[in-house]
């Protein structure tokens, strides 16, 4: 192990938390990606996505589990892009144009809600939509809003008092306040791959739990193997908990909180699922409510 490695449980999960890059995993853990590399070496070839799926899952261990994760979305953005890691892969004027058009404003990065018409209309004409979210998740974007999305959570929240936590650059909270939520964008300012606005507020999850006791908590795609969603659950004043994320349980949430808490009732809305974008990230939406 390098010497400069984190070495007590504490500081190894607090450097996890800012989404080191596989490699520099790799560097501080080689005998630990041996392990992780020995494995996917047998199980990738295979195609079988579901075992690949199981095995992350199992992992007991948070070096190995985040190497295996992050080996994963390599994996993916080659396969989606056919360029290999390192290498620079972009949109043609095309492309580019028609996704701008469906998800973006401004001629930059800034999301908008989606327009389910002309998704329907443009997505199936974009020869490279497989980069889309490879491209993308470099910018901290991990999905996208539809407006019928937005409209089916702002009559879920109703008039009560949210809070999104690990918010990001704050574009759920700004579609949801634009809807007539009552919502205040909360994050730890840790990502490395975000230009924080002023209107998410730097502040932990259980900070903002404590200080703000809001009724309903939202978080769009949570960590896998997160430690700050156990405060939502633990958060008397929290009567509903909504996590926008993905079916693969490896790829965001603490799915050992979400199953061990016993204080909500839990369920998938298929329906809200299907309103996240584009429908090639499996993505889902966990409805928690207060027993």
């Amino acid at each position: 192990m390098s010497a400069a490695a984190p070495r007590r449980p504490h500081e190894i999960r607090a450097w996890l938390a800012t989404e080191p890059s596989l490699q520099e995993l790799q560097d501080a853990y080689p005998r630990d990606w041996e392990v992780v590399q020995h494995t996917l070496a047998e199980l990738v070839p295979t195609g079988d996505n579901e075992r690949l799926t199981r095995y992350v899952a199992s992992i007991d261990h948070d070096v190995r589990r985040a190497m295996a994760v992050a080996a994963v979305k390599q994996l993916a953005l080659q396969a989606a892009t056919g360029a290999k890691a390192g290498e620079r892969v972009r949109f043609n004027l095309v492309n580019g144009k028609l996704l701008q058009r469906i998800f973006f404003e401004g001629g930059g990065f800034r999301r908008k809600p989606v327009s389910m018409r002309t998704f329907k209309l443009l997505w199936p004409r974009l020869s490279q939509r497989a980069l889309l979210m490879p491209l993308v998740a470099k910018k901290g974007i991990y999905c996208f809003y539809s407006q019928p999305l937005i409209e089916e959570l702002a009559a879920l929240i109703e008039d009560r008092r949210t809070v999104e936590i690990a918010a990001g650059d704050g574009t759920l909270t700004r579609f949801l306040r634009d809807a007539g939520v009552n919502i205040v964008a909360t994050d730890d300012h840790s990502w490395k791959d975000i230009d924080f606005p002023a209107e998410v507020i730097k502040e932990d999850a259980k900070t903002a739990l404590k200080q703000r006791s809001p009724e309903v908590v939202i978080c769009s795609w949570p960590p896998a193997e997160n430690g700050f969603e156990r405060a939502v659950f633990k958060t008397r004043s929290v009567q509903l908990y909504i996590v926008i994320g993905s079916r693969h349980r490896f790829a965001a949430g603490n799915w050992a909180t979400y199953e061990q808490q016993t204080t909500f009732t839990f369920e998938e809305n298929a329906e809200l699922g299907k309103l996240v974008l584009p429908p090639e990230l499996d993505a889902a939406v966990y409805v928690f409510t207060r027993a």
